[in-house]
């Protein structure tokens, strides 16, 4: 018989504004990439901290209309009723999964780096030593998680969107905080692509992060390696 197979939590944002009303949500190819590369070889639940329907960051379907896995995810019937389905953060038992991996999108700057449910749900997941993983702005969930009394990511490798990448869109001022700012300054230890927008994943014990919308894919990747070992 095989083994039963291993269940992931995605966690997408439920903010559809930033502060200063732009809208935004979660990044299209940092979801896409990611389900085609899982979806196979495990059972995929989506949540979000509304449940319901997330916002999809509208940029991010026009950025990206030329990628082929992000169209194809917007005409697949089966992912587009996940992600207007999905579950109630609040509402899950963390130790029916083997791993956890945020989305990113400006959204989770917004909400989930202050929400109580996912704060709780990361430091069960890292301390549990399950797979715990966020790619592009989605790291900015960590922000505000702990692990034996000192901040999750304190002396921890990571990467995430960088502040340079945040000037290049013309963004810093719309965001609450800059990941890579704001983690640096709880003593993790960032680390980026030699070059802008390359692919870059960083994997520390069990947390594994990935820089920016190239890494979403790469980055689910040595999810799945690692989980099917």
């Amino acid at each position: 018989m095989s083994a039963p197979q291993k269940k992931i939590l995605v966690v997408l944002t439920s903010a559809d504004k930033l502060p200063n009303g732009k809208p935004t949500g979660w990044y299209l190819p940092e979801l896409a990439h990611p389900y085609y590369e899982l979806k196979d070889d495990f059972e995929l639940t989506l949540v979000s901290p509304a449940g319901g329907a997330a916002p999809l960051d509208p940029a991010s379907v026009e950025a990206f209309k030329s990628d082929e896995l992000a169209t194809k995810f917007l005409s697949d019937s089966e992912a587009q009723k996940l992600v207007k389905n999905t579950t109630k953060l609040s509402s899950v038992d963390p130790s029916k999964f083997d791993a956890i991996f945020y989305v990113g999108g400006h959204g989770p700057v917004v909400d989930l780096a202050v929400d109580q449910d996912s704060i709780k749900l990361i430091e069960n997941f890292y301390s549990s030593g399950k797979i715990t993983a966020a790619v592009c702005h989605a790291p900015a969930v960590f922000k505000n998680t702990t692990h034996d009394g000192k901040p999750l990511v304190a002396g921890k490798k990571f990467t995430g969107f960088s502040n340079a990448e945040e000037e290049a869109v013309g963004m810093t001022n719309d965001v609450p905080f800059l990941l890579e700012s704001a983690l640096k300054d709880l003593g993790g230890k960032y680390e980026k692509a030699p070059e802008a927008w390359a692919p870059w994943v960083v994997v520390d014990g069990n947390l594994y992060t990935g820089q920016n919308p190239a890494s979403a894919g790469p980055l689910a990747q040595r999810i799945k390696k690692d989980l099917l070992k």
